[in-house]
């Protein structure tokens, strides 16, 4: 059966009555109940189709929602939609992260801000828009900053978001730039005290000698205000940038990576952590690879991955040495001396690194390929997918143009049976690890009309081009997508390109 996505965007907003949030789009899928469906089609992965089910607005300027307006006024029309070309590079989406459960779905972007999208709770019981989502709180999370000893400014752009999973009524999540992690709380408010003794209705203190009766202060129903609030600051550990973050399956500590060093915290301290890897050598000289990315295992506490830019993996056991400079597995795919380039050494570096959700397989992502990798086998992946080989011929304008170093993502669907990454031309790839088919899609505005179908698209190579394929030498290199999060239980899927964010569900017949 041909497998369709529906596409649809949000475009960014100069100003809106109500929240001024960032990015630019947001459109969604409609998905089937329960556990992801298998994926299959004729040229790729899922049964039946993909629509749009809504389409919902991300302004551009942040600020906290107005509680004063009412809470109809998120749904979004088409009059507050303007171009995309009036985003800036503060709009950027730098990185997206469903929580555990999928009811939230959080980004953030170049600009430090960090944007958390609900799913509607009416939509759940109503088919063809369970894939809803709509703005549910936003805050500024990071601000630049400006390192004086080395005369080095900081970023404020959010590299990493990563959820914690909810204990109580509130909810907690890490983001992090490029020195500094942050523990934020998300929770909700509907009620204020009222009736103070020392204070007055606005909040100025009364003199004492006007004070005759003693008064029991009381709850008093208010409008619902989501708040935000820094709970940790973990910083001044990291020299050079960090570029990952992971929650360990205890739930108690978190590890941060940079280039050259990986460090353990507990979440309770935030003035030390601890340095279980560092590959800085003696001699700056002789650095000929960085850590690229970092991941503990889902299930076991003590075990984490980490890539590098020579394309290897290192699987490490805390509990055989304090300092993990000694991998327990070393994972690397001997090279193809056929293959072999001036640009190999720069494809091969691995930009993205997961575990899957068994814990039993790790994915990795290089610039040209997605590979699997069995626990139980280091000396080769057991699975190879190709994600844009056609651009194997390209490979020197992409280094002039910088293209070559993107640091693409991926993602395991919630049943680790399909993995999801990104490409370039706003084009997405699926790859069902079962039927061994595969899928181009794009998230593009053109396909933005309510329940459109996302229809697969073909690069053509050479020779004579089909009517609905597209040639090689017309793909858009500055429209990529490099982050992307799919829903841990359904079929629904978060796609970021440049400022628009894309949200897809597939389609129950």
């Amino acid at each position: 059966m041909l497998l369709s996505l529906p596409a649809l965007h949000l475009q960014t907003s100069e100003h809106h009555p109500f929240f001024q949030l960032p990015h630019g789009r947001l459109g969604p899928w409609c998905s089937p109940t329960g556990s992801p469906a298998p994926l299959s089609c004729e040229t790729g992965c899922g049964e039946g189709s993909w629509i749009l089910v809504c389409r919902l607005l991300v302004p551009t300027q942040v600020s906290l929602l107005s509680m004063e307006e009412d809470i109809d006024t998120r749904k979004i029309n088409n009059s507050f939609l303007r171009d995309h070309s009036y985003a800036t590079e503060a709009d950027i989406i730098s990185t997206v992260e469903f929580n555990h459960t999928g009811e939230l779905l959080a980004t953030g972007d170049k600009g430090g801000r960090v944007v958390i999208f609900q799913r509607e709770q009416e939509s759940k019981n109503q088919v063809h828009r369970r894939g809803e989502y709509n703005v549910y709180s936003t805050f500024q999370s990071h601000e630049p900053e400006f390192d004086y000893l080395k005369s080095l400014e900081i970023e404020e752009k959010i590299n990493k978001i990563r959820w914690l999973p909810q204990q109580n009524a509130a909810y907690f999540l890490l983001s992090t730039n490029d020195k500094t992690v942050k523990l934020w709380k998300v929770s909700e408010r509907d009620k204020r005290p009222e009736g103070y003794n020392l204070k007055d209705e606005e909040g100025r203190l009364r003199d004492p000698a006007t004070i005759t009766t003693l008064r029991v202060p009381v709850l008093r129903p208010m409008d619902l205000m989501v708040e935000a609030t820094p709970r940790r600051v973990f910083a001044n550990a990291h020299t050079y940038h960090i570029n990952s973050i992971s929650v360990n399956s205890d739930y108690e500590t978190y590890m941060s990576a940079d280039d050259l060093r990986i460090n353990l915290w507990n979440f309770e301290i935030t003035n030390q952590s601890f340095n279980i890897v560092d590959i800085k050598p003696a001699n700056m000289e002789e650095l000929t690879e960085v850590i690229t990315a970092a991941e503990f295992h889902p299930h076991h506490c003590n075990t984490f991955v980490y890539s590098s830019s020579k394309g290897t993996i290192r699987l490490c056991d805390m509990r055989a040495s304090a300092l993990c400079d000694r991998h327990t597995k070393f994972f690397e795919e001997p090279e193809d001396p056929s293959n072999r380039s001036f640009f190999s050494e720069i494809i091969s570096s691995i930009s993205d690194v997961k575990f899957s959700h068994s814990g039993r397989y790790i994915m990795t992502r290089d610039y040209l390929t997605v590979k699997v990798w069995d626990l139980n086998m280091e000396n080769r992946p057991i699975e190879t997918y190709q994600v844009h080989d056609y651009l194997r011929s390209k490979l020197c304008s992409l280094y002039e143009n910088d293209c070559i170093f993107d640091k693409f993502e991926c993602v395991w669907n919630g049943s680790d049976s399909v993995i999801m990454t990104g490409s370039y031309n706003n084009f997405f790839r699926m790859f069902d690890r079962n039927t061994k088919r595969d899928v181009t899609l794009e998230a593009s505005r053109e396909n933005s009309k309510p329940r459109a179908i996302l229809k697969p698209r073909k690069v053509c190579v050479g020779g004579k081009r089909r009517k609905d394929e597209i040639s090689v030498d017309s793909l858009d290199f500055s429209k990529k997508i490099l982050h992307t999060a799919w829903h841990p239980s359904e079929n629904i899927i978060a796609v970021a390109a440049t400022n628009n964010l894309y949200i897809f569900q597939d389609k129950v017949n």
